[in-house]
């Protein structure tokens, strides 16, 4: 039977701070051939409503959303990739690859700031923006979503070890 990367470890909430398992649906890395990334931002635009985005920042709205997951490459998250895409770039179904964590309410970017080498604070980590870092010693995705709402996403293997560390920064941080 089919399990989510946090199947019986989340959701937990801690004080004012909840962690929670994010379904995104499906999840495209989209790489760019060269040359083609206006084309492809083109086709991203007509086929999904959303630019290719900038380096540090999604495009699109919570359902459909473009977001940057490093040089030359995004990833899709919510509808299947148009199959027009295919001609500008590499497409990849990512979906069964990564855990997708929410982190939101008042002293959830203090927990993170414990966890990862981010400027958090809100005048420079806006929303919409979102960074590849490392977190608690993983390869992990943070995108702000909100002025309280964040998304972290790791490698689905790692979910039971994001889950562990996220839960005992939170504990460390109400007891402050």
């Amino acid at each position: 039977m089919a399990q989510s990367p946090c199947a019986g470890v989340l959701p937990v909430t801690v004080g004012g701070v909840r962690l929670s398992e994010i379904t995104p649906g499906r999840m495209m890395s989209i790489a760019p051939y060269q040359g083609q990334e206006a084309a492809l931002s083109e086709a991203l635009e007509a086929a999904h409503g959303m630019a290719w985005p900038g380096p540090g920042r999604m495009t699109g709205r919570a359902e459909a959303r473009a977001l940057w997951f490093g040089r030359g490459m995004a990833m899709l998250i919510g509808p299947d990739a148009d199959v027009g895409l295919a001609a500008h770039a590499a497409v990849s179904d990512q979906s069964d690859a990564w855990a997708v964590i929410g982190l939101e309410g008042e002293g959830a970017a203090e927990v993170l700031a414990r966890l990862c080498p981010l400027d958090l604070r809100a005048s420079v980590f806006k929303p919409g923006h979102t960074a590849r870092t490392e977190l608690a010693h993983m390869a992990a995705s943070v995108s702000r979503m909100g002025p309280q709402d964040w998304q972290i996403m790791v490698f689905r293997s790692m979910a039971g070890t994001l889950v562990h560390e996220m839960e005992t920064v939170m504990r460390r941080v109400a007891a402050r």
